[in-house]
C-alpha cells in the first residue's frame, strides 16, 4: 500500500514532476499528460457514481473501473512496456476481457441503435458520455506516446474498450436505451 504523510513536496514548483521510476520530466511531458488524463477519466467516473441511481451492477462495475484506472495511471507513470513484469503494476489482459464481458452482458438487454446517441437522458448517462470523451482523449495521448517510447500495449486496449463500456453503460442507465436522445441528421436546417 501507499503511505502518504505529506501532500505537498514543492518538487514540482519549477514545472517538473517525477515518474514512477524516479526520472524527472516536464509536467507537460506526453507521458504525464496521458496519465493525468486517465486521472480526469477517474474523476468523471466519480461523478457518474453520484447519479447511478442505485443500480448495484453499474455501481460495482464503476468501482472496479475506478480501481483499474489507478492501476492504469501506475502503469503509465513507469516507463516500459512489459506487461509480464511482476515487479511493475501493469494493466493485464484479464482487465480488458472483463470490460468486454461486461459490455456484452449490458448490450444484450439493449435494442439495436437506429441513429447515433447524443449525450443526455439521465444525469448518469450524460456523465458517462463525458467520461467516454475524456477516455478517448486519454486514448489519443497514449497512442501518441506509443509512437515515441515503449508503453504497455494493453493500456491502449483497455482505454479503447473502456470508452465502449461507458457508451453501453450510458444506454443501460438510460432505462436500457428507452431514454436515449437520438441524433436526427439535419433536423434543424
Amino acid at each position: 500500500m501507499v503511505l502518504l504523510t505529506k501532500i505537498y513536496t514543492r518538487g514540482g514548483d519549477r514545472g517538473q514532476t517525477s515518474l514512477g521510476d524516479g526520472a524527472r520530466v516536464a509536467k507537460h511531458d506526453l507521458r504525464v499528460q496521458a496519465y493525468g488524463t486517465v486521472d480526469e477519466v477517474n474523476a468523471t467516473v466519480g461523478l457518474v457514481r453520484l447519479h447511478a441511481g442505485g443500480d448495484a451492477g453499474a455501481e460495482a462495475m464503476l468501482r472496479r473501473i475506478q480501481n483499474d484506472l489507478f492501476d492504469l495511471g501506475a502503469d503509465l507513470c513507469r516507463p516500459g512496456a512489459d506487461a509480464a513484469d511482476a515487479t511493475t503494476l501493469r494493466i493485464q489482459e484479464s482487465q480488458v476481457l472483463r470490460l468486454e464481458q461486461e459490455i456484452d452482458a449490458m448490450n444484450e438487454a439493449l435494442a439495436p441503435l437506429t441513429s447515433f446517441v447524443l449525450p443526455g437522458g439521465t444525469p448518469a448517462a450524460a456523465h458517462l458520455h463525458l467520461a467516454r470523451t475524456v477516455c478517448r482523449r486519454a486514448e489519443r495521448l497514449v497512442s501518441a506516446l506509443l509512437e515515441q517510447e515503449p508503453v504497455n500495449a494493453l493500456a491502449l486496449r483497455y482505454l479503447n474498450r473502456l470508452s465502449d463500456h461507458f457508451f453501453v453503460m450510458s444506454r443501460h442507465l438510460n432505462d436500457k436505451g428507452r431514454l436515449d436522445v437520438l441524433w436526427q441528421p439535419g433536423a434543424n436546417r
